[in-house]
């Protein structure tokens, strides 16, 4: 029977969902949930009127992962994935932390910024790495994959993060390039902040490192990754529809077993 989160992973976060199409049929039921549990995560901060409502979404999804039960379609299965150790309430609470952080008005510094995508996108990738069964050795490679698809995915949607009144671009560099946090936010397509999506490429290429070889069975982890090093080499395109050679590079990674 097909996982009830599914179509909304494929709707909500697509190179996720494709990227997951290579985990085995076994797995991917995990997959979903974590993916959808990410999904309401995001969705906490981008439905709230205000930051502390989504705090209030995030506590509330806290408490679930810390042994509430509630007649929720994500926690329920959450909960028994969970329950029956295929995720880690560690993981799940440090994803929470990150969103958390979201929730102030600006991230201060670069340094911040890079700790910020490893504690969140990366223990995302952590998760799943954990349930295809990826060794210790392989989870620290992952939370900096993960953590560098995050940053691709801050430059891809930095525009549509502005027209909800909200930046995630560190505001030390934004300052080097003379753009303020408002006009990040009210001009995002600015001149001036292609410097700044740039410099910041270099970040999330850092965390990427250099394409290795990967196992078999966890490799559907670190494949997003792929994505995330062909956008980093375009980082002022901003949000767009994926080409279908970025699927082509996906597929040809899996085969190849490099990431």
């Amino acid at each position: 029977m097909p996982c009830s989160h599914a179509a909304t992973i494929r709707r909500h976060d697509p190179d996720r969902y494709f990227c997951s199409l290579f985990a085995p049929a076994g797995a991917r039921d995990t997959l979903f949930t974590l993916y959808a549990f990410n999904h309401e995560l995001a969705r906490a901060r981008e439905v709230a009127s205000e930051p502390t409502l989504a705090l209030i979404r995030l506590q509330w999804w806290r408490e679930i992962v810390e042994g509430g039960a509630r007649a929720h379609d994500v926690a329920t299965s959450l909960r028994v994935a969970l329950d029956q150790g295929r995720l880690h309430a560690e993981d799940l609470l440090a994803m929470i932390e990150a969103r958390m952080l979201e929730a102030e008005p600006s991230i201060p510094s670069v340094a911040d910024w890079r700790a910020w995508l490893l504690q969140g996108p990366g223990s995302l990738a952590v998760a799943a790495g954990r349930v295809l069964g990826a060794p210790p050795s392989a989870l620290l490679r992952l939370r900096r994959l993960g953590a560098g698809y995050g940053a691709a995915g801050i430059l891809r949607s930095a525009e549509s993060l502005a027209r909800q009144g909200r930046c995630l671009l560190p505001a030390d560099i934004l300052a080097a390039y003379g753009v303020t946090l408002h006009e990040a936010m009210s001009d995002p397509t600015s001149a001036k902040l292609s410097g700044v999506h740039t410099a910041l490429a270099l970040v999330g290429r850092a965390l990427l490192g250099a394409k290795l070889p990967c196992a078999k069975a966890w490799i559907p982890a670190a494949l997003p990754a792929v994505l995330a090093r062909r956008d980093l080499s375009r980082p002022t395109q901003g949000t767009r529809t994926r080409p279908l050679n970025d699927r082509f590079a996906v597929t040809w990674s899996a085969l190849r077993l490099r990431a």
